[in-house]
């Protein structure tokens, strides 16, 4: 009876864990709780209306995927990157994910490809809406159905999971507008041409250049706009 109580209890835990997980981690991708915040855990469960436990186990996720960042005699913080350090991730991606859009080349089945269509088609009607192009998480967001398509599950892990939600941080607070917006979408295009192929190389080239893009667009923004992530 004592070992069936427990597991409830911890099974309870989880649960609230991963509501608390899902809620925190989007108020950090959207801005709410900014870059460099200092995490307090009695207001956050005050906030919330949890218990410590629970908050942990939350935080200890946020910690997992990037967003946060705990240091010796400081405490934990929502993670800040440098203009450096942005520009690294996005060098990064270009390796992995063109590596992710040579494999789903290989691998994506006609059905997956059809539905990459339609998703591409609700971003072109988003993009002329609202004249820019935010992407909502997992499936709705087309760089994460190409790595999902790849099939490879270690690339999956390290981009899916390591560094997903860092990479949404900026990508959902700086965004895409102007001229970037149709460019990109244009490029969205070219990249499923290329898998519905089954053209591997082309694919990687592709996806590859158009993080480049990404990266040489957000690097001339910063600069214009004096933007300091420090």
């Amino acid at each position: 009876m004592t070992s069936n109580s427990s597991k409830n209890e911890h099974e309870i835990v989880l649960t609230i864990a991963d509501e608390i997980f899902k809620k925190i981690q989007t108020a950090i991708v959207e801005g709410a709780i900014p870059t460099g915040f200092k995490i307090s855990e009695p207001n956050l469960a005050k906030e919330y209306g949890i218990s410590r436990g629970p908050l942990r186990e939350a935080l200890s996720r946020l910690e997992a995927c990037n967003l946060i960042e705990r240091k010796l005699n400081v405490g934990a913080r929502v993670v800040t990157l440098s203009h450096e350090k942005l520009l690294e991730i996005y060098h990064i991606r270009e390796s992995l994910e063109g590596l992710a859009a040579r494999q789903a080349a290989e691998n994506m089945t006609s059905d997956e490809i059809s539905d990459l269509d339609t998703l591409l088609e609700n971003h072109r009607i988003q993009a002329k809406t609202n004249q820019n192009y935010y992407q909502k998480e997992g499936d709705m967001d087309f760089h994460f159905r190409i790595v999902q398509g790849s099939k490879n599950t270690h690339l999956i892990n390290m981009i899916c999971n390591d560094l997903y939600y860092l990479v949404r941080l900026y990508r959902c607070q700086f965004g895409m507008v102007g001229k970037r917006v149709s460019r990109a979408f244009d490029e969205h295009v070219q990249i499923v041409d290329a898998i519905r192929h089954k053209d591997g190389e082309l694919a990687e080239f592709l996806m590859t250049r158009h993080i480049k893009n990404s990266r040489l667009n957000v690097d001339q923004y910063l600069k214009d706009n004096l933007v300091k992530l420090t």
